[in-house]
């Protein structure tokens, strides 16, 4: 039976391996929708999941992407819902992920002509796309399709392929040897890069070598747990993980400080300001100011995308490989370390930072509830193998600080582009990809209005899919975009300007309840550890809507005087919110941290 263009990029996608897509229909895709159809009724299909938003598309196949390791895909149609897809691709793009996008276009003819809905995609899409073509003949199908997986897998990177509405339709042709015609295949290449035999022993010399080594260990070493924990017992190493890093390497390892800078540990600042070796392994780290002083340590960094070699830190080595096969290969020439002190030192400052955050979490504020208890809370109860996702605001500051993903754990986020709304999506898309696991996620209540909320309604249409429904959302409910407003304060010294920062109060557990869903309101910190138990006996969905206290200072654990001394002046300029602010920092801050506002603001220091 003839095949259309529509049914062979199915099939194609399904060679590729992909079994499940997202999309958002609409009459300039509505020829492949419509065949999508037809393959879903003869059992030949992909499984179709669509959310409330293209935006949430595009999140999802990125997500999809990060938890699986598998390409992700998302559908739009022509123009308004292709650009709703960029905010997600952006995503992917700048966290180094495999998505191809399949967007519809208006017919060929309209192409240039001001027609309804027909712009220049291709144009649109260039930035943000490794490889972005429009098919726009059946023979050409084949070649597109394929260069835009491979250079997705390859190149780790978002592409696009635009299908023209009259192109979707037409009968699928054979591609012919012939002068401009391409005939291509559906086999994955391999991405496991392995490096010379001559830079594996200059990487050895230097890591051998050094007496005081830590490693940074981010999202690029995915699936290389093994190797980087062996690698760090032979080197005598402490591990620091970057936020999307944290479930590469388990959180009970007691020589891994988990992140550093705002968002960090003060055991790992102390590794970055005190080591003498650097091993950077598949991250992109971009806080200079976090890492150790030019020429203070040497330095080899291992990573599978060359143009962030020696990028972040001066480096002495700088290996293009995958870093599960490099270190395979590294490992047979590193020497036991018998002197293990730094090593120890590090775990033991780790005990000393948990201990201090766990001080941190028992504060009581007034009329508020603590954020970091309802993290330190979640932490304790999260049951084996359950995924966590957080959001761009304070979400990010307490999952780095206190959530410990431990063996089998999952957790991410939106990481260089830092998006709002990004941790809803990211936890559907866990779902689906894991329907037998817990999934957490946590995010504001800035961004669950975003498209956050909406997003409960999609899980009320696919909750039967899942084989255990247990689904978290917390939601930090402080009416205000409270990262922001700390960042106001403390990069520009200026007062929160409410016009743009509050965010309008909502009964976010009562629209749970309003879907079938449980929700649970918390007011005190009294009531957070019965909500989590609650939530998690649950199986069904859960949204804990926790009334927490919007000037508690998601504080660094190093806190410099321009930091100080910017929060003072943004206070003394008439912060609206100044009085609870210090209050609620002076209740926060370390000793350090204390002396340095005291300073800033002039207070008598008796």
């Amino acid at each position: 039976m003839a095949q259309t263009v529509s049914e062979f990029v199915i099939g194609r996608l399904r060679e590729w391996g992909v079994r499940r897509v997202f999309g958002y229909p609409g009459d300039g895709i509505g020829e492949f929708d419509g065949m999508l159809g037809k393959a879903e009724g003869a059992g030949e299909g992909l499984e179709y999941i669509r959310p409330t938003h293209e935006e949430i598309c595009a999140f999802m196949a990125t997500a999809h992407a990060k938890f699986t390791g598998e390409v992700g895909v998302c559908i739009a149609t022509s123009s308004p819902g292709g650009f709703h897809l960029m905010n997600g691709l952006y995503d992917a793009k700048m966290d180094n992920q495999p998505v191809v996008a399949i967007v519809g276009q208006q017919g060929l003819n309209s192409f240039g002509t001001f027609n309804q809905q027909e712009s220049n995609l291709e144009q649109a899409f260039s930035d943000v796309a490794e490889y972005v073509q429009t098919i726009v003949s059946p023979e050409q199908a084949q070649a597109v399709v394929d260069t835009a997986f491979r250079t997705a897998i390859t190149r780790k990177q978002p592409c696009v392929v635009i299908l023209p509405h009259d192109v979707q339709g037409l009968k699928m042709a054979e591609p012919g040897a012939e002068m401009w015609v391409s005939r291509s295949s559906a086999v994955a290449p391999s991405t496991e890069i392995a490096p010379p035999a001559a830079q594996l022993h200059a990487a050895a010399e230097v890591i051998n070598a050094g007496e005081r080594v830590t490693f940074l260990v981010g999202a690029g070493a995915d699936g290389a747990t093994e190797e980087v924990l062996q690698a760090a017992r032979l080197a005598g190493a402490g591990i620091v993980t970057t936020l999307r890093g944290k479930q590469v390497v388990p959180g009970d390892v007691p020589f891994h400080t988990q992140q550093v800078g705002l968002l960090g540990s003060r055991a790992s600042y102390d590794q970055m300001q005190g080591c003498d070796t650097l091993v950077l392994l598949g991250t992109n780290y971009p806080y200079g100011q976090f890492l150790p002083k030019t020429g203070q340590a040497r330095a080899v960094q291992i990573d599978l995308r060359p143009e962030q070699l020696g990028l972040r830190y001066p480096t002495e080595v700088s290996i293009w490989a995958d870093v599960k096969t490099a270190l395979a290969g590294l490992l047979p020439l590193l020497t036991q370390k018998t002197d293990l002190s730094w090593q120890e030192k590090v775990a033991g400052d780790m005990r000393d930072w948990d201990a201090e955050l766990a001080a941190q979490a028992d504060n009581h504020f007034d009329d508020a509830v603590n954020p970091r208890k309802v993290y330190a809370e979640l932490d304790k109860r999260l049951p084996a193998g359950a995924i966590v996702t957080c959001d761009a605001g304070t979400t990010a500051d307490w999952y780095g600080q206190y959530i410990r993903l431990r063996d089998g754990m999952r957790g991410d986020l939106s990481g260089r582009l830092a998006s709002m709304l990004a941790a809803m999506p990211y936890a559907e898309a866990a779902k689906f990809a894991y329907p037998d696991r817990t999934v957490v996620c946590t995010i504001g209540d800035g961004a669950f209005q975003m498209l956050g909320m909406n997003e409960l309604i999609t899980l009320k249409k696919y909750l039967s899919r899942f084989d255990d429904p247990t689904f978290v959302v917390l939601v930090l409910h402080n009416d205000d975009l409270s990262q922001v407003s700390w960042e106001m304060r403390t990069e520009d010294a200026n007062p929160v300007w409410p016009t743009s920062q509050q965010v309008e109060s909502v009964d976010y557990a009562g629209w749970a309840r309003l879907l079938g869903f449980q929700g649970i309101t918390v007011t005190s910190d009294d009531e957070v550890e019965a909500a989590w138990d609650t939530a998690f006996a649950h199986r069904g969905v859960t949204v804990i809507d926790a009334h927490t206290g919007k000037n508690v200072p998601p504080l660094p654990p190093h806190i410099t005087y321009e930091f100080a001394k910017n929060t003072g002046l943004a206070l003394l300029k008439g912060d609206p919110d100044g009085i609870g602010a210090i209050k609620d920092s002076a209740t926060s801050l370390i000793t350090e941290g204390v002396e340095k506002v005291k300073d800033a603001l002039h207070i008598d220091r008796d």
